[in-house]
């Protein structure tokens, strides 16, 4: 890659990683409420769905941030969201006046799930961990 495209792979994985980060940060911050919501929902275990969510949106946020495992983190990330998304965000059957923030907020993370695909398929780029540890021709 150019100096230029590293640049901007930094300013993409730092910009979608700050919206798990930020998330993650304030479930952890409220975890009562945030178990509340979930099993509100019908899931099962609250807790535990409350802390495996933490690790998933803080732990991998920060991880993509740093450009560390960020394939690894990308993809799973990616896996996440398919079920959260259906269930969190299911317009087809929200009542009328939560449709359309429900319909954006679910085309919102079909496209940040897009932009996993794309991290976990061109990585993070030089200005990485990842760069950093194995090279910049390993981070392509």
């Amino acid at each position: 890659m150019e100096k230029s495209q590293d640049l901007l792979a930094l300013a993409g994985r730092i910009a979608i990683a700050i919206l798990f980060i930020t998330s993650g940060w304030g479930k952890m911050m409220d975890f009562g409420g945030t178990a509340g919501f979930i099993a509100s929902n019908g899931i099962p275990l609250p807790q535990v769905a409350t802390v495996i969510t933490i690790v998933v949106e803080l732990g991998l946020g920060l991880a993509i941030a740093m450009g560390w495992q960020t394939r690894f983190a990308a993809g799973i990330i990616a896996l996440w969201l398919i079920p959260t998304t259906f269930i969190f965000h299911n317009f087809w059957s929200a009542s009328a006046d939560e449709v359309m923030m429900q319909q954006i907020n679910f085309v919102k993370n079909v496209a940040i799930f897009g932009g996993m695909l794309l991290l976990a398929a061109f990585g993070p780029g030089r200005y990485s961990l990842d760069g950093r540890v194995r090279g910049p021709a390993s981070v392509r």
